[in-house]
């Protein structure tokens, strides 16, 4: 470990020291950064947890399984937002090309166009511009579950309270092939909109979002997915995928600064969505002097959607997560945490009588997210948080849907011998 600890003292000296204690000077990180990465990614190939994790400021004090929530970010993205940061506040500079570069890479990184990405603050505000905006009459429908996230669900609820649209819930049942069947089952001729989570937020349930989108083409539905949990643990290919729209945020499975999000919008449905809040570059042209005032126009792509001024130093954050992850590869980081996370749910499979697993066992279905209860009515999920938290475990309390459940959830900077740590707890408990 000798070694390891001297590479992190000499990364954070040189990419994250330069910039806060150099006098606010004009210290550039991005060599440093770039040669931790490197090191990084190297290291990931050969030992596939702890060099990662020595790159995350994590505690050591506890074992990190709440990611779903929010995910760490690790010392390049530290580096990058205090060095972009410092700047402004040297310059009074708003480093505005720091929104094109993040937009660029973000776009390359998910599968799209730089014309389809809108920059928001998060998954619920993208959400907001979508169920508030898009062109709905009384009666129309939307598809969605009783496994919606907070921010997921009330987007929607208040569309209906304020339009008179009709919210049509599902269960989601646990394979592929039952959730297609539950959908088309409540799909009418007044169906304009299925939203489901690429992962839901309650048991990590991935959903089939090819078959729904082509259940959909055919029957001319919009589908607009919440994907809180898919941006950094799954490859995206949004253009591939062919989903209208697409919500998330950079806080969670990608690391990266909190206050970021973003908004795919495909380009052939732009104007499918009015943009209900607006500001400097959401338009072509306005006047208030005119008579009467006007708005020439929106913005022809999905910019229009972005308003006001922005933390920029943020999105120098989230490019250098882009970096980070594109560097050692969603492939390897996607494998990596889906593997501990089957590893975990074998454990506990193994517990029948005394654990009900609720995410999915269908591969298709499951990514880095595991969640369960226990049988034993005494056996509280309340109980067992704290008894995890007393071992040196942070996890997630699921109250969402009645679960009453635990979540786990598994990403590049977690171990094996982390995992089965936690199993041994979960052992004691069940003594």
């Amino acid at each position: 470990m000798a070694d390891l600890d001297s590479s992190k003292r000499e990364f954070l000296k040189a990419a994250s020291l330069a910039a806060l204690v150099g006098g606010w000077e004009a210290a550039n990180p991005a060599p440093a950064i770039a040669r931790g990465l490197e090191k990084a990614s190297a290291r990931f190939r050969s030992r596939p947890a702890d060099p990662i994790r020595d790159q995350f400021p994590l505690t050591h004090d506890r074992v990190y399984f709440n990611n779903g929530t929010l995910g760490p970010s690790p010392a390049p993205v530290l580096a990058a937002v205090a060095a972009a940061m410092a700047e402004v506040e040297r310059t009074g500079e708003s480093r505005d090309a720091d929104d094109v570069v993040f937009r660029a890479k973000l776009a390359a990184f998910v599968g799209a166009t730089s014309d389809e990405i809108a920059l928001t603050h998060n998954t619920t505000e993208g959400t907001n511009v979508v169920a508030g905006g898009l062109k709905l009459a009384v009666g129309d429908e939307v598809i969605l579950t009783t496994h919606e996230h907070v921010g997921g669900a009330l987007p929607w609820l208040n569309r209906a309270r304020l339009d008179g649209i009709v919210l049509v819930p599902f269960a989601p049942p646990p394979t592929a092939e039952a959730v297609l069947r539950e959908i088309a089952a409540r799909t009418t001729s007044r169906t304009r909109v299925i939203a489901v989570p690429h992962l839901s937020c309650t048991t990590g349930q991935l959903f089939p979002l090819e078959e729904i989108v082509a259940f959909a083409a055919s029957r001319g539905i919009y589908v607009f997915v919440d994907g809180a949990h898919g941006t950094g643990m799954l490859p995206l290919a949004l253009d591939a995928l062919g989903v209208h729209f697409y919500a998330s945020s950079a806080h969670k499975w990608l690391c990266g600064p909190k206050g970021v999000g973003y908004l795919y919008v495909r380009k052939d449905v732009l104007d499918a969505v009015e943009p209900r809040f607006v500001g400097a570059h959401s338009d072509t042209g306005w006047s208030v002097e005119t008579r009467p005032p006007r708005i020439d126009g929106f913005a022809p792509t999905a910019h229009r959607f972005d308003y006001g001024t922005q933390n920029t130093a943020l999105y120098a954050g989230a490019s250098a997560a882009l970096d980070f992850f594109s560097g050692i590869g969603m492939a390897k980081i996607s494998a990596h945490g889906r593997g501990l996370a089957e590893r975990l749910q074998a454990a506990l499979l193994a517990h029948p009588a005394e654990i009900e697993m609720l995410t999915p066992t269908e591969g298709r279905s499951r990514g880095m997210i595991v969640s369960f209860r226990f049988r034993d009515p005494a056996r509280t999920y309340t109980r067992f948080g704290a008894f995890a938290g007393a071992h040196g475990f942070r996890v997630r309390q699921v109250a969402e849907a009645g679960l009453n459940a635990i979540r786990i959830s598994t990403h590049l900077y977690n171990s094996t011998d982390e995992v089965d740590r936690f199993v041994g707890v979960v052992d004691e408990f069940l003594r």
